[in-house]
């Protein structure tokens, strides 16, 4: 059909129908007042270039004039193309201490004194803040996946934990605050409130120990398209501030860290002389010793989380040393001498190469070859195009691409014969793997004979200064990342990791 054809087509239906609409409205009582037909300007308007948009738009255009709409056709298709615009974010109240204060307040102060109200009232802030969160997570999140069953009582447990129960720790907090306040708006000691507040946050112990399972279950459960959509209308809700709900568990976590930061940032700002000094400097100390206990608790959860997720093919691959790990310094995805992806975990007691694999809905790691004792673990840093990588077929064809990044592991002991050439996306993973891998072997070549024990407290003394996350490639359910941002928890820097690994910092940094 040529295009004057189906004009002449189109125009012939448009105009029957207009007869048609014409006829009705005739028909129609005089009791109500009719409303004019719209006015087309042109025909030509009307016609697409393709067929089908042809026809949808000229329904619309006849739907429209149907309604009695007085706007043209042209106007009607390009309002209805509009979009309803995002609602918009809920924002946070970013006000300062000072801006609570009217001019002659804010000059009886000194410049320091107001940094020092302004980082003070930052950490009243940041609770009122957190308590919302927490109360927000139970009543957007909790109770309404509960009522509308998407999933058990207990698996919204496992997920939300005692997030709830949190609450009143926090509200305490407020209220010391509060009550150490002045008429004049500020606080003269705050160090003593803190210390007296600090050792309820042992609470968190097993809540940051359960992150991990926590987010395995609920990615296992946003499978289910019901909890899919409900947790996307959430996230597109103002309420959210684009938060997701993996991110609004990790909250907590990201507050723990920030006590450190917050209180060194009031001791920054209080005169040398000032009598709340010593009882900052105590706070600190607290802190720190919490967070590592905390860090220490939580190594150990995935630690035994990432075991259990263990394959063996034959009973011969569980090694007893197994049994004795507690500490897991770092995991991540490599590709092997013939590009097949493994997922490698380096234990306090052993090197497992695993193959990512899913039994039943369950993601696990089918263990490759015979897991190697640190104590008899090889290593050599390859130069890049040292050697060639690619698989069997593509190496029939081709002499192999010369690889970067590349590094070997091997036994030592004669009975295993292995060796395994592993390859890192980056320079920086691969420095991050064989910084770890050096330090474990440290560890065991300082343990004496028969002293397995003082080895792994060792051990746990400095897991949180090596333990470390590596994913060359992206998240996947086979390496669930623990919710929250996107660096995981016991991820440090290039610099300070490096700085730890060789133990050239003498104080000891903590990450939860």
């Amino acid at each position: 059909m040529s295009f004057y054809q189906a004009f002449n087509k189109i125009t012939a239906m448009f105009l029957t129908m207009l007869k048609t609409i014409y006829f009705l409205d005739c028909q129609e009582p005089s009791t109500k007042r009719n409303r004019p037909l719209a006015k087309v300007s042109s025909l030509v308007n009307l016609i697409s270039p393709s067929k089908n948009g042809a026809v949808r738009r000229f329904g619309q255009t006849i739907q429209s004039m149907s309604r009695g709409d007085s706007k043209s056709p042209g106007t009607s298709l390009k309002a209805g193309s509009k979009t309803a615009g995002p609602t918009p974010t809920k924002r946070r109240n970013s006000t300062l201490w000072s801006e609570t204060l009217d001019v002659h307040q804010k000059s009886t102060f000194s410049t320091k004194e107001i940094k020092r109200q302004e980082a003070i009232y930052e950490l009243f802030r940041g609770e009122q803040d957190l308590i919302e969160d927490l109360q927000l997570a139970r009543k957007a999140y909790h109770d309404p996946m509960l009522k509308l069953s998407y999933m058990t009582e207990e698996e919204l447990a496992h997920i939300f934990g005692d997030l709830y129960a949190y609450i009143p720790l926090h509200e305490d907090l407020l209220m010391k605050l509060t009550e150490g306040t002045g008429p004049d708006g500020t606080v003269a000691q705050i160090g003593q409130i803190v210390i007296d507040w600090l050792p309820g946050l042992n609470a968190y112990k097993g809540y940051c120990s359960n992150q991990l399972a926590a987010k395995a279950l609920l990615d296992q459960k946003k499978q289910d398209k019901r909890v899919q959509d409900f947790l996307q209308r959430c996230l597109e809700s103002p309420f959210s501030r684009k938060l997701d709900l993996c991110s609004f568990l990790d909250i907590p976590r990201s507050r723990l860290v920030k006590y450190p930061l917050l209180l060194r940032e009031i001791l920054k700002h209080t005169p040398a002389e000032h009598p709340d000094i010593p009882s900052l400097e105590r706070a600190i100390t607290i802190i720190q010793e919490i967070l590592s206990d905390i860090n220490v608790r939580k190594g150990e959860s995935e630690c035994q989380y990432y075991i259990d997720k263990l394959e063996y093919l034959d009973d011969k691959q569980r090694d007893p040393l197994i049994d004795n790990c507690k500490i897991l310094l770092c995991h991540g995805e490599l590709r092997n001498k013939s590009g097949s992806r493994l997922h490698v975990f380096l234990f306090s007691e052993l090197l497992v190469l695993t193959r990512p694999v899913t039994r039943n809905d369950r993601s696990c790691f089918q263990v490759y070859r015979q897991p190697i004792p640190i104590r008899d673990l090889s290593l050599e840093d390859l130069q890049d195009g040292e050697i060639r990588m690619g698989g069997s077929f593509r190496g029939a064809f081709t002499n192999g691409e010369k690889a970067k990044n590349v590094f070997r592991v091997s036994s030592v002991d004669p009975s295993h014969g292995q060796s395994h050439t592993l390859h890192v996306n980056d320079v920086y993973h691969k420095q991050q793997w064989l910084n770890c891998l050096r330090s474990a072997m440290a560890l065991q070549q300082e343990a004496p004979l028969g002293a397995q024990q003082e080895g792994a407290r060792r051990a746990k003394r400095r897991s949180s200064t090596i333990s470390v996350t590596i994913c060359d490639e992206e998240t996947d359910e086979n390496c669930p990342p623990v919710c929250g941002p996107k660096l995981r928890p016991q991820t440090l820097s290039k610099t300070r990791l490096n700085q730890k690994l060789q133990g050239s910092l003498k104080r000891k940094e903590t990450g939860v």
